[in-house]
């Protein structure tokens, strides 16, 4: 089950760091999940949601490096923070991954303490960064809705979402389903004014049709004529 505090993804091929790992992140409050090897962690995270990888370098197959450069290379993973816990302690490794990406870097064998601490830290960023990019994709939305409303095609409820803000962001979304509400509301008074004088002008044309035949000279006399033929068939 996932935890509301932080659901943590440990990538370790030895299973003993990955059950000591998992005990300490239960003992905090976190939630975790296991992979024994790079190509299952890149399974897990295409399926399901996380919010912090701890990562192990030396791995068979795909070791750390590669995952972290296939994570750091996917769109929807690239923002995802991920420690490094190795037993590689040597500078220049940790400087690939801090170059490639990586949020910290913590040698085996590591103080509970400090990853509580670089965990709060990375989930933490990992929040702000996600409010930072609801608000991106909301202001997104608000712009196409500009861009509708030139274009007259904007709906009021495809800016719903953005517009429970409390901010400025949701005040100026409320503002355009107000606009777009009048805007339509008009439009709907307009069409209805239009059809009332099209049945007027229709009426208008046949009165005026009715009139160009019953005033002619033609029509008078089958008029003249129909009235004798009456009093005829009277007699």
């Amino acid at each position: 089950m996932i935890n509301e505090k932080g659901h943590i993804l440990i990538v370790d091929d030895n299973r003993l760091n990955r059950m000591r790992l998992a005990h300490g992140l239960q003992q905090e409050g976190y939630s975790s999940a296991m992979a024994e090897d790079g190509r299952q962690a890149l399974a897990m995270l295409a399926r399901q949601p996380f919010d912090v990888v701890l990562l192990d370098l030396v791995m068979p197959e795909l070791d750390g490096f590669e995952v972290l450069a296939q994570m750091k290379g996917n769109g929807r993973l690239r923002e995802l923070p991920v420690i490094i816990i190795s037993a590689l302690d040597d500078m220049e490794s940790v400087l690939r991954c801090i170059e490639m990406g990586a949020t910290d870097y913590l040698p085996k064998p590591f103080d509970v303490r400090l990853l509580r601490a670089r965990l709060n830290a990375s989930l933490a960023s990992k929040r702000l960064r996600d409010i930072e990019l609801e608000y991106l994709e909301q202001v997104n939305h608000v712009i196409e809705a500009a861009a509708a409303v030139e274009e007259g095609t904007f709906e009021c409820d495809s800016l719903a979402p953005v517009a429970k803000r409390e901010d400025a962001l949701g005040k100026l979304a409320r503002v355009f389903q107000n606009m777009a509400r009048q805007v339509y509301a008009r439009e709907q008074s307009l069409r209805e004014q239009v059809q009332a004088l099209r049945v007027e002008i229709d009426e208008v044309k046949k009165a005026r049709q009715v009139a160009e035949i019953t005033e002619t000279e033609y029509f008078r006399d089958l008029c003249a004529k129909a009235q004798r033929l009456r009093q005829r068939r009277g007699e």
